[in-house]
């Protein structure tokens, strides 16, 4: 067995079988050595078999041999090493003198130093793929965690059926009707859904039996007079300005998430994705090919002028939307740079009204999302890896681009149940999952040697 290069002093000069006299003659310094280096245990790592070495003797071996195996009797670890706390706590307060000398000749030698970095790094690699990580995390998870996220998956499983059974089929929503074709009841329909507001005038439109043939004919003088009497101008406006949308695209124009997921599945599915992978990325998307319909809307909803903060609902609100303020583009870009998942998070939040728990899923999702992110910056930080962030990036960005070129070009042929499917699991299950990753996060950063 090859033995580490060794720079530091051996400490076992200063106690060798000097007994501890607190706990009897029987301890001393040589009980507690490394067979690697012969000298007092440092930050000692207990392999599978059962032999421990200092941790640093462990990172030079493997730097060396590039091996996963006991220096000492060959045997295969499983997993990545972890330092034994129970020994290292009692080794350091049994002889203190020893171990402090050890600490100060080890941060001295850079070999040692970047040999352990390595092998730290290595180890953070290998931990989501070792084999009895899930076991582990497992038994961990026990408890009042396994009982969070049974209870959420409860919930999500019964949003999901909720969902496919008790809504109306995509094909008989507004979207895809007509105008022309509307009873008086989706003539109502319609115009509740542009607020709450609206429910003020249901009767008188009942009353009238307003069907979508009628509706198109109507002006503004007739909506200010009997029997409709809609006093409000602002009112009106809402209501002439909607109406137009009708007219120029013959349907209803989507006003919630399972509308827009209907007229455009494979956008929806894309952006849900993308939102949680990518957010900087689908934003920009979004702002050069799709500014009008989709990135405008946002961040009026997201940064809003504040004299539009007032009691106004949210669809009044977008009806008619102006180019956004340089205040505006400000609050948006600082977000966006720092904090992309919290501008999903607050346009989540502006759509509670409509989609309360969805709206919910989405904001808890947005705050994992983003300390996730946080982990993984932290990571490169204290790796001192901030020079491949660039290339980082460039990969990211073309690993984006061809799965996003891949799903394009076979999106003909994906069945629309499977896109339900995925659409689905990405809006109710991927918080679950991302629990679990924080959580695996912090118990690493926990058990993690600096």
């Amino acid at each position: 067995m090859e033995e580490p290069q060794k720079s530091y002093v051996n400490t076992m000069d200063l106690e060798r079988d000097e007994p501890l006299k607190s706990t009897g003659p029987q301890i001393s310094v040589s009980e507690f050595s490394c067979h690697c280096c012969y000298d007092i245990l440092v930050n000692p790592t207990t392999l599978n078999c059962g032999h421990s070495f200092c941790r640093h003797c462990l990172a030079l071996w493997w730097a060396s041999s590039k091996k996963t195996e006991c220096p000492e009797c060959r045997e295969k670890w499983e997993g990545f090493p972890k330092v034994s706390i129970l020994l290292r706590d009692a080794i350091e307060k049994l002889f203190p003198d020893a171990i402090r000398l050890r600490f100060e000749d080890i941060q001295q030698n850079n070999d040692i130093v970047q040999s352990l970095a390595a092998f730290q790094k290595y180890g953070n690699d290998q931990i989501p793929l070792a084999p009895n990580t899930g076991r582990a995390n497992q038994q961990m998870g026990g408890g009042f965690f396994s009982g969070v996220l049974t209870a959420l998956t409860g919930v999500a499983v019964v949003l999901l059926v909720y969902h496919w059974s008790s809504r109306e089929s995509e094909h008989d929503l507004l979207v895809h009707k007509a105008v022309a074709k509307w009873t008086a009841e989706e003539v109502v329909l319609w115009l509740e859904q542009l607020g709450p507001w609206a429910s003020l005038y249901r009767e008188r439109f009942l009353s009238e039996r307003v069907n979508g043939r009628l509706l198109l004919t109507l002006t503004e003088e007739e909506f200010s007079k009997t029997p409709y009497t809609i006093e409000n101008s602002s009112h009106r406006r809402a209501i002439l300005m909607e109406l137009e949308r009708v007219k120029a695209l013959g349907v209803k124009p989507p006003q919630n998430l399972w509308e827009y997921k209907a007229v455009n599945p494979g956008r929806s599915l894309f952006l849900l994705y993308a939102l949680k992978s990518s957010p900087r990325l689908s934003l920009l998307y979004l702002y050069l090919f799709d500014y009008t319909d989709t990135f405008l809307p946002f961040i009026h909803t997201i940064c809003p002028l504040q004299e539009d903060s007032s009691g106004e609902d949210i669809v009044t609100k977008l009806l008619d939307l102006k180019e956004p303020t340089w205040k505006q583009w400000r609050e948006f870009l600082v977000k966006y740079s720092f904090l992309p998942y919290q501008l999903i998070a607050e346009f989540a939040w502006d759509w509670s009204e409509f989609h309360y728990w969805t709206s919910r899923f989405l904001i808890i999702n947005a705050m994992l999302l983003s300390v996730l992110e946080l982990f993984s910056f932290w990571r490169i930080w204290s790796r001192s890896e901030l020079k491949t962030v660039p290339q980082r990036m460039w990969s990211h960005f073309w690993k984006v681009s061809t799965q996003g070129l891949f799903v394009a070009m076979f999106w003909p042929l994906i069945p629309q149940f499977v896109c339900n499917c995925l659409f689905y699991w990405a809006l109710y299950f991927n918080p679950i999952i991302n629990i679990d990753l924080v959580v695996k996060e912090l118990r690493r950063l926990e058990t993690q040697v600096l």
